[in-house]
């Protein structure tokens, strides 16, 4: 009794307090909507329209400021897509996976260098929006769709012998593989993200000077890596559904 005594003591004084899941919901009918999540959603794509916007709205022949800076960016994503799908297959998809690898990375550098939780909001407070696990799921559900539609797209109902092969036996693993990728994409990403922020914010409150500014900067350098890892992953498991049975031979 004793023990407890002193345990009942000791909650009504708290050392720390973690609240975690709290959510500044939207109501649209019946349905509930992550407000903060798609506030910060809709500053990021705010921010690469404006970017893409004054990018070409005065084009020149000599690129300069922001237009060169664009023109960099689509090289790169075009040399990244270019390598995960080859020479022949990688134009149809830049789209999808220039659209995958900008949204993250913007999305992940928001959360690094805009303060969002000095902003108010009923009930919650504003972060990257990579920092939400609904985001992460989705974004590794589409690049599920994608491959899906790549495969079925290029192969047909063929695509389904891909599950079969080299020996029906593999049935089993080829099905449960096509649900671990998009949780390994979505764990990966949301983990990695809400760990710097959670890192950085925690030194920030105990040494708010000099010791987070080094974590901070590797923490853009861990952001931009994330966002490669995911754009890279989504072009592999493309190429990996339409490539066709000449090419596995030929890895081999």
């Amino acid at each position: 009794m004793e023990m407890l005594t002193d345990l009942s003591v000791l909650n009504s004084f708290p050392l720390a307090s973690l609240e975690v899941g709290k959510h500044w919901y939207w109501h649209i009918g019946n349905l509930e909507i992550h407000g903060q999540v798609f506030m910060t959603s809709w500053f990021v794509i705010a921010l690469l329209l404006i970017a893409s916007i004054a990018a070409t709205s005065n084009i020149q022949r000599v690129p300069s400021g922001i237009q060169n800076l664009m023109e960099y960016v689509l090289e790169f994503l075009r040399d990244l897509a270019k390598n995960q799908l080859g020479e022949k297959e990688y134009r149809p998809w830049l789209p999808f996976i220039g659209t995958l690898f900008l949204f993250i990375f913007v999305s992940n550098w928001s959360g690094a260098l805009i303060p969002w939780k000095l902003i108010e909001i009923p009930d919650s407070e504003l972060a990257a929006p990579t920092n939400d696990i609904n985001t992460t799921v989705a974004l590794a559900l589409l690049t599920s769709l994608a491959y899906f539609y790549a495969g079925f797209s290029k192969k047909g109902l063929g695509y389904f012998a891909n599950y079969i092969q080299p020996i029906p036996i593999l049935l089993p693993i080829k099905i449960l593989e096509d649900f671990t990728k998009p949780l390994s994409l979505s764990f990966r990403l949301f983990g990695n993200i809400l760990a710097d922020e959670l890192v950085v914010a925690v030194l920030v409150f105990l040494v708010p000077l000099f010791i987070p500014l080094p974590l901070m900067a590797l923490g853009l350098f861990t952001s931009a890596i994330q966002a490669l890892v995911f754009a890279t992953l989504a072009g592999a498991y493309i190429h990996e559904a339409i490539e066709s049975e000449e090419e596995e031979g030929h890895h081999e």
